[in-house]
């Protein structure tokens, strides 16, 4: 089945269009890279990408022109180590009490623009329009109460923002706004894709915990499992409004928002949307003919 979908026209950007949207859900979220080692695979390269908080990290590394496997290999090698991890947040810590003040003190609340660049890849670039795919990140105005979509100008402050999930990363001021995680508004934005490909497809990582325990969960599980229902309310009625071609829920609901570390076990855990994808796509390459 491979085989064909890759000498289909389609592979050869000469076919059907195809948009991703990638959803949030923090270390969950790591699933995406399976997905775009896939679009890898079988040639074919997005028109259009939107993303939002884990996703519009993963959505910039693959706009500004990362195959999937060098984010695998980024990931793996940055915070699939505790020790890496360790070692790259030290490098973060204030010289300073000025700069440990600067902005306002806010204990346990971190700057996710320093975080970000201190983990992403070099070759990120530092503008929207230096990227060779256009990208859409979605963030929430705090104040406003509104989705806020982001694609011109500085990069980093963007992506910052649509994952500065609160209580964990300091909201993030664009344009005089305040910006919150754009998760929070819109986990999965395939609706950012409607009319500007062939074949959409959206990518859900919200998860949910695991079924078959009767548990109580501590304070932290049930504030994460809270956003999680709420999220997922969300997304279920953008499905019922109008659906993306091909939605994926990669196997990630028995991860914590936060388990970065465990980035190997995400990906093991979620490899079947492989298979997925690939069968979703070959159906709908050859029904366009």
């Amino acid at each position: 089945m491979t085989d064909a979908l890759v000498s289909h026209p389609a592979s050869q950007n000469n076919g059907p269009t195809v948009a991703i949207a990638l959803g949030g859900g923090g270390a969950r979220g790591l699933a995406h890279i399976h997905v775009i080692e896939v679009l890898d695979e079988l040639g074919i390269r997005p028109v259009l990408i939107s993303g939002a908080s884990i996703g519009a990290i993963m959505g910039a590394a693959m706009a500004a022109g990362m195959t999937g496997r060098e984010i695998r290999e980024h990931t793996l090698a940055t915070i699939g180590r505790p020790g890496q991890i360790m070692n790259r947040l030290w490098s973060l810590r204030p010289t300073g009490l000025s700069e440990m003040v600067a902005g306002g003190f806010r204990m346990g609340q971190f700057n996710l623009e320093r975080v970000l660049k201190a983990f992403l890849p070099d070759r990120l670039p530092q503008t929207f329009e230096e990227l060779p795919i256009p990208l859409k990140v979605i963030a929430a105005d705090y104040y406003a109460q509104c989705e806020c979509v982001l694609e011109r100008g500085p990069l980093f402050p963007a992506v910052a923002a649509s994952a500065a999930l609160p209580a964990i990363f300091r909201p993030v001021v664009i344009g005089g706004r305040v910006m919150i995680d754009g998760g929070l508004w819109n986990p999965v934005p395939f609706d950012h894709l409607a009319g500007k490909a062939d074949i959409t497809i959206g990518v859900d990582v919200v998860g949910q915990p695991p079924a078959g325990t009767a548990e109580v969960p501590g304070s932290i599980d049930s504030l994460y499992g809270a956003t999680q229902l709420t999220m997922r309310s969300i997304v279920t009625l953008k499905l019922e409004k109008g659906a993306p071609d091909i939605f994926l829920r990669p196997d990630v609901g028995r991860f914590r928002v936060m388990d970065f570390a465990k980035a190997e076990e995400v990906l093991a855990a979620s490899a079947g949307i492989r298979d997925e994808l690939k069968r979703a796509l070959s159906e709908r390459f050859f029904a366009r003919g």
